[in-house]
């Protein structure tokens, strides 16, 4: 599957993936298909930094 790490990161910190999208401007609908193919490495950071950013907004973990 495409772009585990970021799925990976998102289940492990208890993170939905629209709630990376929303964190992110776009629609979920957007984010979705933008998941399907491996992302760049730009893009994988910044996935990573808003789901690190969504974590500390909660209390941290």
């Amino acid at each position: 599957m495409a772009n585990e790490i970021i799925r990976r990161e998102a289940k492990r910190a208890g993170v939905k993936l629209w709630e990376i999208a929303d964190y992110c401007g776009m629609a979920d609908t957007t984010f979705s298909r933008q998941m399907r193919k491996e992302l760049s490495e730009e893009k994988q950071k910044l996935f990573i930094s808003a789901i690190r950013a969504i974590v500390a907004g909660r209390g941290g973990e």
